[in-house]
């Protein structure tokens, strides 16, 4: 049974090929969400950390200082006036 004499309007086409757009959409989008979950469990995604990685802790100047110094990069007056600089320990 065909009403309006099986002709469509222009309107009935565009609503079409809008619904087909989403259509299409929508399963694509279901298949890559279970291919990601899928994969995500069996790889054991909870033990991965999806935080970056806290910086280390920064050196004090007189930590730094008493590196160069075993490093041999200062001499003992230069390390000895560069500590005094920085003040008390």
């Amino acid at each position: 049974m065909m009403w309006d004499n099986g002709s469509w309007s222009g309107a009935a086409w565009i609503l079409m090929g809008l619904g087909m757009l989403v259509f299409w959409t929508l399963v694509v989008a279901g298949v890559l969400w279970a291919v990601r979950s899928a994969s995500g469990s069996a790889a054991g995604r909870d033990s991965v950390s999806l935080h970056k990685p806290t910086p280390p802790a920064r050196s004090s100047a007189l930590d730094i200082l008493g590196e160069r110094y075993a490093r041999g990069e200062l001499s003992d007056e230069e390390y000895r006036h560069r500590r005094d600089l920085l003040g008390p320990r």
